[in-house]
């Protein structure tokens, strides 16, 4: 059997001249815009603002210390290599300078650049030494071997004055 509907002929006509009535209604309505009022803009401009007071101070936190995190990296670098140089001169730090330094290692950098941290200094001794990597920010990161075996790690800020754990000197 087959069924049959209810709605007369008339009554489906009714309802899709109502539906594209609703649709014109609606198109009118969403094409008549008249933009943002003023208070909501300034409330936005505001929440913008407040993010913004928020995450700048973050990031360059954020840049000064991974500045110092790549400084601190190469003169890690720089003191494992110079441990090698002195076990293949027979445990002397003499030969310990930037040159045999980079010679050793080729990826200690030791030209001047703003774009990543460079080895700046190393100063030989027979029984001691000290490697300084420069930072792009300009803090210097020392470590240093004193001749009775003990390891010192110093951070000086010239610059910024505060990188340093928040200071123009501090250890590391």
């Amino acid at each position: 059997m087959l069924a049959r509907s209810n709605a007369s002929p008339r009554t489906a006509a009714r309802a899709e001249q109502t539906g594209t009535r609703d649709w014109r209604r609606l198109a009118r309505r969403t094409s008549k815009s008249d933009g943002f009022s003023l208070p909501e803009l300034l409330v936005v401009m505001l929440i913008i603002g407040i993010l913004a007071a928020i995450a700048i101070p973050a990031f360059l936190r954020t840049t000064t210390t991974a500045t110092d995190v790549q400084a601190k990296e190469l003169a890690r670098n720089a003191e494992t290599t110079a441990e090698t140089i002195a076990l293949d001169h027979g445990g002397s730090y003499a030969n310990v300078t930037t040159p045999e330094l980079a010679a050793e290692e080729p990826t200690i950098a030791t030209t001047a650049s703003k774009q990543h941290a460079y080895l700046s200094n190393a100063t030989p001794g027979a029984n001691e030494y000290s490697v300084t990597a420069t930072a792009t920010n300009g803090d210097k990161l020392t470590i240093a071997r004193a001749a009775n075996g003990t390891i010192s790690r110093t951070c000086h800020s010239p610059e910024v004055k505060t990188s340093c754990s928040g200071g123009e000197n501090s250890s590391w």
